[in-house]
């Protein structure tokens, strides 16, 4: 998950950079461009850096067991050269006209990978890799010997852009001087502004000094180590000391116990913890480097946006403020029209209507003051919540200079009616054959035998159901009789409210259709005299914001 968060913030970056226009050159772009090949690399990158002749190759050759990279005799190192993994002692290198030269050994590192007589780099080389067979790097490790800096501006170029690769930085500090200024600056500017945080400090030449000014020295860069907010797995100090010449001469005699001295083996352990450790979540060591570049490309990006609203002409304030009254107005006016919506399907939803009605209906139909009842009761309160929502609806038509739809309306349906016969409870059955005709509405016909009655209501009817009491000699109870009718007009009563509901709700929604086209008309921007130049700030501020988020 946090590999697709790099790649995500990757891919707003890219297209950042592009809205910003800068030339190939720019390090803003060219460290873009790092990253994108830092993310998905498998290898982890230990780089390694410090001032010319602080002992960088000769500590990595130390590590290597082997004369690996050049020292002695040209001490300084004019390449960025890779060390990977490979079967046997090679070196390679590649120039700006694609041309290249692979070779057993390392002795033409002697001639293309160091300084020339000026201290300068070889402008003709654009990469150096060594392939050697060491168990550490075949763990996936890639060691990275980096030209010294604070001499010339290009080694500084290149150290900054390589430190932006590495999943582990290596600085190496000289113990015969605290660290200067250049030093300090450099951790600041080229190490935690940047997001690189996974820092390990090595102390070399300690060796050199009275045991005494070693102890007080090493107490003094301890503190400016822990001063440094470093990142690494628990139990991995940021400070270790490493007398590296004598470190690689034990090695190259095989006296352990010597190089055990050193503190190589140490430092070894280390480095081999912080390796298993973050190899395995390398957005641990890389996102930070990204979201610290996002920083630098927002305000870029802001700049940039700036300075082409300075140069765009302006929109009419007037027309401006028009358009933001509107957009503002149109949002109260759809939360509003969508509450008195909510509101009113609430009311017609029949439970609420038999719960809040059912009981004065059935009472009113049994009192012949049915019509009185709607009219004085449920008329009122349909008004009240449709009128919320129509008003609604009235507001957006006048605002926004459009025709009102008609208004929302329903037919209420038709009054039931419950027509009894005149038969006394008491009343025995008929005799057999005889027929009792029942005059009830809409030609409910001829009902056999006992007393019944009936609730119309368009085409649906409701029968006092014959019971057991109707039998010859047994005639119907008052009690009986009385509990149906009851039930006759409550049935009516319920039904009609039902009619209600679902006719109201059926009107409800086509007038919702109509209305909400009206109430959410778009309102557009007012026209720029420069339609380009508002785009190119729309394209900024949707950068800026994918920025923000990711």
């Amino acid at each position: 998950m946090e590999q697709d968060t790099c790649q995500t913030l990757l891919n707003h970056l890219q297209t950042a950079v592009s809205l910003l226009e800068l030339s190939a050159d720019t390090p803003l772009r060219r460290e873009v461009n790092l990253l994108a090949n830092v993310v998905n690399r498998s290898s982890f990158r230990i780089a390694v850096f410090a001032p010319f002749n602080y002992g960088k190759s000769t500590l990595l050759n130390a590590l290597l067991g082997e004369r690996t990279l050049p020292i002695d005799l040209i001490p300084t190192t004019g390449a960025a050269i890779a060390v990977r993994y490979g079967s046997e002692l090679r070196s390679r290198i590649v120039f700006q006209d694609g041309t290249t030269i692979d070779e057993a050994g390392t002795d033409i590192l002697k001639q293309f990978a160091v300084l020339d007589g000026d201290r300068r780099m070889r402008e003709d080389v654009v990469s150096v890799e060594v392939t050697c067979p060491h168990p550490f790097l075949q763990m996936g490790v890639e060691l990275i010997d980096l030209p010294g800096t604070d001499d010339q501006d290009a080694q500084d170029a290149l150290v900054r852009e390589q430190l932006l690769t590495a999943d582990l930085v290596v600085q190496v500090l000289d113990g015969r001087k605290l660290m200067t200024l250049g030093e300090r600056e450099h951790l600041r500017d080229w190490l935690l502004d940047r997001g690189i945080t996974t820092v390990i400090f090595v102390v070399n030449f300690l060796n050199l000094l009275e045991p005494e000014d070693q102890k007080q020295v090493y107490n003094r860069l301890r503190f400016v180590a822990e001063s440094f907010r470093a990142k690494l797995p628990a139990g991995v100090s940021n400070l270790y000391r490493v007398d590296a010449l004598p470190a690689l001469r034990s090695r190259l005699q095989g006296d352990l116990a010597q190089a055990q001295a050193t503190g190589l083996p140490m430092f070894e352990t280390a480095l081999q913890h912080v390796v298993h450790s973050l190899q395995g979540q390398p957005s641990e060591t890389r996102l930070p480097r990204l979201q610290a570049i996002a920083t630098q490309v927002q305000q870029a990006l802001r700049d940039k946006m700036t300075a082409i609203a300075a140069t765009a002409p302006t929109f009419d304030e007037k027309e401006l403020q028009r358009v933001h009254i509107k957009r503002k107005a149109q949002g109260l006016i759809q939360q509003g029209f969508s509450k008195s919506i909510a509101e009113l399907q609430t009311w017609l939803a029949l439970p609420n209507l038999l719960d809040r009605y059912h009981a004065a209906a059935t009472v009113a139909l049994q009192q012949f003051e049915f019509a009185n009842w709607v009219t004085l009761s449920l008329k009122p309160d349909w008004v009240l919540h449709q009128q919320a929502v129509v008003d609604w609806v009235y507001k957006a038509c006048d605002f926004f200079g459009q025709a009102r739809p008609a208004d929302l309306w329903v037919m209420f349906p038709e009054e039931p009616t419950v027509v009894l016969p005149d038969v006394s409870p008491q009343t025995p059955k008929a005799s057999s054959g005889d027929v009792a005709p029942v005059a009830i509405a809409t030609g409910l016909g001829w009902v056999f035998g006992g007393p019944i009655g009936a609730a119309v209501l368009g085409g649906a009817s409701y029968l006092i159901n014959k019971s057991g009491g109707t039998e010859v000699g047994n005639p119907i109870s008052a009690d009986a009789l009385s509990y149906q009718v009851e039930q006759l007009y409550r049935n009516a009563a319920q039904d009609y409210l039902k009619r209600f509901s679902t006719t109201a709700v059926s009107a409800l929604q086509r007038y919702e259709a109509i209305a909400t086209p009206i109430i959410s008309c778009p309102i557009p921007d007012p026209p720029a005299q420069d339609s380009q130049q508002h785009y190119q700030i729309q394209l900024i501020q949707f950068a800026l914001e994918n920025l923000e988020q990711g």
